[in-house]
């Protein structure tokens, strides 16, 4: 097989030219609340606002391996912590005037984390990270606003149909634990018994560890421990009730 090449006389500069950005939307739950990773932007355009951890993508480098780069840079987490994160590819943003300096196209990706994370901190051209919960963080900047509230329909659709879930939770959980999971991200109160027994219906959802079980800070008896199980899809589907919003 030969070599692909430009054809003969191809102007590369016939085209007016712009730039590939990412940005993502780390979502965790903390306190019974859904919170996103936010950083204060250290330089215009929108100095001082909060906007997702992001920035642009190098010459030599893939649009994942610049998601990772950005977010250890702007936040302060490690290389390896980065590294372990599941980012999913959210949807790609190109309104032609969403960036004030040139055009910008912006890939953008989500990760869903449980709350045991280092804190952030500030980074390369962001004044400072923080964990803020959802909602309370007035207007990102950019079309950040647009792409948070995409990835959050997009956790809560996907929560339906697959044990994604599980990933907010540390690695062992109780069944309370994964519930109020649900209960955040989807806006709704749940029936714990339907609940329970729906999750331990489904072949692969979860897994019993064995062992003492865990005191919570209810005043029932000490919960059993699971970890996520071998399943990636559930079926049948853990679907969202209609009409018990806890809003």
């Amino acid at each position: 097989m030969s070599t692909a090449r430009a054809p003969e006389g191809y102007d590369k500069y016939a085209f007016e030219p712009f730039a590939v950005t990412v940005d993502l939307a780390v979502l965790t739950v903390r306190a019974q609340r859904l919170h996103v990773l936010l950083v204060e932007r250290g330089q215009e355009p929108y100095a001082g606002a909060w906007a997702l951890p992001g920035g642009f993508v190098l010459p030599r480098e893939s649009s994942e391996q610049a998601a990772r780069r950005e977010l250890a840079e702007e936040t302060g987490l490690s290389e390896e912590t980065v590294a372990g994160l599941h980012l999913e590819q959210l949807r790609t943003y190109s309104e032609p005037d969403r960036d004030p300096r040139m055009r910008v196209v912006s890939v953008a990706y989500t990760a869903l984390v449980p709350d045991e994370l280092p804190e952030p901190r500030g980074g390369g051209d962001a004044a400072q990270a923080r964990w803020l919960p959802y909602g309370t963080h007035g207007p990102l900047a950019f079309d950040h606003d647009r792409i948070l509230a995409d990835a959050r329909e997009r956790v809560g659709a996907k929560l339906e149909y697959t044990c994604l879930a599980t990933a907010f939770c540390p690695p062992e959980f109780t069944l309370g634990e994964l519930r109020e999971v649900y209960e955040t991200v989807w806006g709704v109160e749940l029936d714990r018994p339907n609940f329970r027994r729906k999750v331990l219906a489904t072949p692969g959802f979860v897994q019993a560890v064995e062992g003492p079980p865990r005191l919570t800070g209810g005043r029932g008896k000490p919960a059993a421990l699971y970890r996520a199980g071998s399943a990636t899809a559930l079926h049948p589907p853990l679907l969202r009730p209609e009409g018990r919003s806890t809003a």
